[in-house]
């Protein structure tokens, strides 16, 4: 890759710190030639981010809360009037109560379902629309899932819901924005050593399991996640939209653990 990314001009959502997966995203971004904004949510977030966003050159961030219309309405009319026109997003956010990350599923409650649903899920629905707006010429929009939407992982519970209706939705954006040339993708690391990822119970086990089974024996890395999101956002990644691209080192495709770990 060199420079794939020259020109174009994008809104990275749910950077927490430098571990975050939106991190090492912007990252590979930036890299490529990319000019980056950045929405956080709250002063100690923003005093977290400000200094990454200087070190890839963007003095660029907004304060946003994404269950808030009045919020995203102010930060897309700030992205507009500072830019006119938008080339990428990368929604990086997902939250649930962490104490209802562990144990059983069926002790969902109702308003923490809710909860999870609308920042895990519609808020992608919610900023694909406004971002669309500013792409006359077409453009790319990606989120981050993860397997559990599809297999049971302990203590993922209603996040797995949650998972399961954002690529949904990413496969239903795909097709209403299409004919403008917007493609709509999602990535699906496997278990990552993040903020969001140590707030689910058992994370670390879930980790080391993932690394000891997977083909490659390797858990994603940011720089992987990175390349993959540089892939979709660039002109390379023209004709694929719709998509569910795992990058987990292979563990997707396992039926059960390797011999040497049973």
């Amino acid at each position: 890759m060199a420079g794939w990314m020259a020109g174009k001009r994008g809104l990275v959502m749910g950077v927490a710190n430098e571990k975050s997966i939106a991190w090492g995203i912007a990252k590979a971004l930036a890299a490529e030639g990319a000019e980056l904004a950045f929405s956080y949510q709250g002063e100690a977030f923003g005093k977290r981010v400000e200094p990454l966003a200087a070190s890839v050159g963007s003095d660029f961030l907004v304060d946003v809360d994404v269950t808030s219309d009045e919020s995203l309405d102010a930060c897309f009319g700030a992205l507009k009037e500072r830019w006119g026109k938008l080339d990428f997003l990368v929604h990086a956010i997902a939250f649930s109560d962490k104490n209802e990350l562990t144990g059983r599923f069926i002790n969902t409650s109702r308003g923490n379902f809710r909860n999870s649903l609308d920042i895990s899920c519609f808020s992608f629905i919610d900023v694909s629309r406004r971002a669309a707006e500013l792409m006359p010429d077409g453009g790319s929009l990606i989120t981050l899932t993860f397997q559990g939407s599809n297999r049971v992982t302990p203590n993922y519970n209603v996040m797995g819901v949650a998972k399961a209706a954002l690529e949904s939705a990413t496969r239903y954006l795909a097709n209403d924005l299409g004919p403008q040339g917007i493609r709509v993708n999602a990535i699906s690391p496997g278990p990552m050593k993040t903020l969001a990822g140590a707030a689910i119970g058992g994370a670390r086990a879930t980790y080391r399991h993932t690394e000891a089974n997977a083909p490659l024996r390797s858990n994603a890395t940011l720089d992987c996640i990175g390349g993959t999101a540089v892939w979709l956002c660039s002109d390379h990644g023209a004709c694929t939209t719709g998509e569910i691209i795992l990058v987990d080192g292979g563990f997707h495709v396992l039926g059960m653990p390797q011999a040497e770990n049973i």
